[in-house]
């Protein structure tokens, strides 16, 4: 329930946002949690704070002409919604999918501004994409396409304006493509317009890693709260692409035992644990799916079109795409036990599920917190291009566990001082929006 000093903030946002269920949806589980907020500091309510940052920068939306390797003309559309610079240039992936529209970049825009502030590194919020669908595309058309998006996006970008990154359906690929487009139309090499570059040519070594790695560094300091550790524990991954794996990686590395991971066909159960490097063999390599991981173990089962959270486990990390962990999952994982749930992708988890797992006192990890660990090390990247360095994988992911340890940190210490200790989600809201808050106050109304 809102608080009644936010319910007509909430009801313009319906109206001047409509038909973007999952942009409301974001916007209502942040508003949702700074009630106490604004009983305790009245002040934040004033000059339109709270409307004005609900309300987008700057949205574009582009048309993005390209021809295939029949000759024909294709036609996608291209967004970049540039949500909030408060704290620092737009900073936020790009996403190629057929499921992209306005209202998906917005929300991603939106909980990316309260993200990239938990980290605590000079950077605003952004998104973009493309509806876009790499499969099946040949390398050929993979690089007209993102010459022709770069071509009208590039005209927004710069290492102090706006620098995307990768997200579902972009990797290093797309992003070599997109940085060559750039670079040819400026006529400069600025290392620090995109990130998620390969090694040799500025990007941070582990990026790739990075979201994975990030989320289990939150769980694992979730745990600890509990007097306890991934060691010995049970664990499902929804996904099985780059966040997916590597958190897998990471949770295997502090003597967790992954025992499924899905795609969006069907999961795949192995109570001996997953073998992480046929996985990568079959994903990575091969562009496979999980079924053809079960037909090369003996100990694997397939499930075609199941949900991955009806296998029992301690650990649950969703890290596929938005609203794929409904409240029915939710009440299926707490029967069985669970103990923590860490968001891997960007709101996984229906506002039902969460609040089920609240209610529940489960662990719960909400995604602009526990998922922070890419944008941070993009950030980690920018720093390196700007002094024209390259840090040790040790070094890069030193820092990245020290920045996911304090986000964990300040959203438990501020779930205290609210009065809500435990409450991830209100944290990690709270803390997002203060910080951002305060930077807005201070520039004046702009």
């Amino acid at each position: 329930m809102l608080d009644e000093k936010l319910e007509p903030i909430y009801a313009d946002v319906l109206r001047r946002n409509a038909g973007e269920e999952e942009f409301h949806q974001a916007v209502h589980e942040v508003l949702d949690s700074l009630g106490a907020v604004i009983a305790k500091h009245p002040h934040y309510a004033e000059n339109a704070l709270i409307e004005r940052i609900c309300e987008p920068e700057r949205q574009i939306i582009f048309r993005v002409p390209w021809v295939d390797d029949r000759g024909q003309v294709q036609i996608n559309r291209g967004f970049r919604v540039q949500f909030n610079s408060a704290l620092g240039p737009y900073k936020g992936g790009l996403r190629f999918h057929p499921s992209v529209l306005l209202g998906t970049i917005k929300f991603l825009g939106f909980e990316q501004t309260f993200k990239n502030a938990l980290t605590g590194m000079p950077i605003g919020g952004g998104k973009g994409g493309s509806d876009f669908d790499p499969k099946g595309r040949s390398d050929a058309e993979i690089m007209r396409f993102c010459q022709s998006f770069m071509t009208e996006l590039g005209r927004h970008l710069g290492e102090y304006t706006d620098v995307p990154a990768g997200d579902i359906g972009v990797g290093g690929r797309e992003i070599g493509y997109m940085f060559g487009q750039y670079k040819r139309m400026t006529n400069r090499y600025e290392s620090g317009v995109l990130t998620g570059k390969g090694l040799t040519w500025g990007g941070s070594r582990v990026r790739t890693e990075a979201t994975g790695y990030g989320a289990v560094y939150f769980v694992e300091r979730m745990l600890r709260r509990r007097s306890t550790q991934f060691d010995g524990k049970k664990v499902i991954v929804s996904g099985a692409g780059n966040v997916a794996i590597y958190t897998i990686e990471k949770v295997q590395k502090l003597g967790g035992r992954v025992i499924a991971c899905s795609d969006s066909n069907g999961y795949v159960v192995e109570e001996s644990g997953i073998d992480l490097a046929l996985l990568k063999e079959i994903k990575e390599r091969k562009r496979g799916r999980v079924s053809d991981y079960a037909m090369a173990r003996k100990g694997a089962t397939y499930v075609p079109n199941g949900r991955i959270w009806d296998v029992p486990a301690d650990v649950a990390m969703p890290s596929a795409t938005q609203n794929e962990l409904t409240g029915a999952d939710a009440k299926t994982l707490v029967r069985n036990g669970v103990l923590a749930v860490g968001e891997g992708a960007n709101m996984p988890c229906t506002p039902e599920a969460v609040r089920t797992f609240i209610d529940a006192n489960v662990l719960f990890g909400p995604g602009k917190a526990t998922n922070a660990g890419g944008v941070a090390t993009s950030a980690l990247e920018m720093q390196q291009n700007a002094s024209r360095d390259s840090w040790s994988f040790e070094t890069t992911e030193e820092k990245l566990r020290t920045i996911m340890h304090s986000i964990h940190d300040n959203c438990a210490q501020t779930a205290d001082e609210y009065g809500s200790p435990g409450n991830y989600v209100l944290g990690a809201n709270v803390t997002g929006f203060i910080r951002v808050a305060e930077a807005m106050q201070a520039m004046g109304v702009v």
